[in-house]
């Protein structure tokens, strides 16, 4: 569809997130999906040059949305692209306000490797902040890498994901390049949430954004996230 933001200029960012809550309802009551954790867009440099918009948005994941055998059905998307990053698994709850990075170090059990394969409803990612916002952060699906590390153990602003595509490094990115940390980001959620109300509920699975730059894929392509010392994720789309 041609972007939300031309059709309705007069759209603000919280008429975005309330269409965006309106289609998770109808997610829910519809299809019988649940709420399996949150995601965080567009929170590194290079995704937000690549998009044209600069701040952070948020998403829900739902069960229906984790590809549990890292093959990602090319059939159930329309312009998929892929993105490095880091999840956190939630052993306790968080609501904002005043949510510190070390708080979310503190109530996440483990963190991931993960890719996030995005999408957009929006004509050729012609999107603005509106856009991205109203189609649930452009989430598609996620696939998650099987290391499972403690996040105290870690420095994860210094992480480098190294990512190929079909066996060539296409691209690198540090955990620092996500809003300085990732735990940063994941706080920065909940805290926004926690102004509309919404709690992390423990269990949940949070993905705190890219490291690197959206990558287009097809049918065929095959993706490996590699970071030292911590873990990789593969994905395959078919």
């Amino acid at each position: 569809m041609a972007p939300l933001t031309e059709r309705y200029p007069e759209m603000t960012v919280d008429d975005a997130y309330a269409i965006s809550l309106a289609f998770l309802k109808a997610r829910q009551k519809q299809d019988g999906e649940r709420v399996v954790g949150k995601k965080i867009g567009v929170t590194s440099k290079p995704v937000q040059d690549m998009l044209g918009v600069f701040q952070p948005d948020f998403g829900f994941l739902t069960d229906a949305m984790f590809a549990a055998n890292g093959k990602v059905q090319m059939k159930d998307h329309i312009a998929p692209r892929a993105e490095a990053e880091i999840a956190f698994k939630l052993k306790k709850g968080l609501k904002g306000p005043g949510v510190t990075a070390q708080d979310v170090l503190d109530a996440t059990e483990y963190v991931q490797p993960c890719f996030e394969i995005v999408d957009s409803r929006i004509k050729d990612w012609k999107i603005k902040i509106g856009d991205t916002v109203a189609d649930n952060a452009s989430c598609g699906v996620f696939v998650l890498g099987a290391q499972k590390v403690d996040p105290q153990e870690l420095d994860l602003s210094a992480l480098e994901a190294v990512v190929a595509k079909n066996g060539v490094e296409i691209s690198r990115g540090a955990g620092s390049a996500v809003q300085g940390a990732p735990e940063n980001a994941v706080a920065w959620l909940a805290n926004t949430l926690g102004e509309y109300g919404i709690p992390f509920e423990a269990g949940e699975i949070i993905l705190s954004g890219s490291l690197v730059p959206l990558e287009p894929v097809v049918a065929g392509d095959k993706m490996t996230m590699t970071v030292a010392g911590f873990g990789s994720c593969d994905v395959e789309f078919v």
